[in-house]
């Protein structure tokens, strides 16, 4: 049985029992072999678009015993899987932007027919993911974050259900923080930090985002020795964005868990 990652793990306990998994950009296929070891997962796919990662994919599914349940497929994003073929879909270790890019594309394509659950793990760019999930009517349905080897991670599981719209507008209310901020202002901060994250905020949580602070106050003095209009505008965007920020913190309670 392999030994994945928290990270990896945490993944693995987002994916629903008995569903027919497709990981896209599988890298090694440690997640879709752990799946099938564990036999949470009756098949799956793992897709890989560079042959080194490819190749890597093949024989760690040969090696595991597990080629005839695990179809390992070389390709762009979700081109590697046809409509109807899996359950559940997860994807992880790349950008929001590339990561929601992916998705359109397969959504155009109708490879996310029949998909009921997407796990997902962006590096960056987690708001992107949140907006590409509820404009395509996908429900988030739990969220976690936490913290491994110096880097922090947050990974979501979006679901499926007739109800998502009234569920979306309910995940999306922004009442429950007691900031002082507008309608748009509060939307916009939990697509930033995560609307369960918030709800049940963690230190790794607060972690991360004192830890971008302090990046975004570095940007603020870098553009303050400029005289360009462009870098007074955007100073003042940063400006603005961190007062938003410091603004949950402070709402946020203290007596929090060390993650989730």
């Amino acid at each position: 049985m392999l030994k994945l990652s928290r990270r990896l793990q945490k993944i693995a306990e987002y994916v629903t029992e008995g569903s027919r998994i497709a990981d896209i950009g599988s890298d090694h296929a440690m997640l879709p072999v752990y799946l099938l070891q564990s036999n949470k997962c009756p098949s799956g796919i793992a897709g890989e678009l560079n042959e080194g990662p490819y190749e890597a994919a093949r024989k760690q599914a040969a090696d595991a015993g597990l080629s005839k349940r695990l179809a390992v497929r070389q390709g762009d994003g979700l081109a590697v899987l046809q409509p109807g073929e899996a359950d559940t879909v997860t994807i992880a270790g790349m950008g929001g932007s590339l990561m929601s890019d992916i998705l359109e594309a397969g959504a155009q394509a109708g490879k996310l027919s029949g998909v009921q659950e997407l796990v997902l793990q962006p590096n960056v760019g987690e708001d992107t993911v949140r907006r590409w999930l509820r404009h395509h009517g996908w429900y988030l349905a739990e969220e976690s974050i936490l913290e491994e080897d110096g880097k922090i991670y947050e990974i979501m599981r979006a679901v499926q259900t007739p109800d998502a719209a009234e569920l979306n507008i309910e995940l999306y209310d922004s009442s429950f923080l007691k900031a002082k901020l507008n309608e748009g202002e509060g939307t916009a901060v939990l697509f930033q930090m995560g609307p369960h994250l918030l709800r049940r905020p963690t230190a790794v949580l607060r972690h991360k985002w004192r830890l971008e602070l302090e990046k975004q106050e570095r940007i603020c003095k870098q553009l303050a020795q400029s005289e360009l209009a462009e870098s007074e505008r955007k100073l003042h965007q940063f400006r603005a964005e961190m007062n938003v920020t410091r603004e949950v913190l402070q709402c946020l309670p203290t007596d929090i868990p060390s993650s989730n």
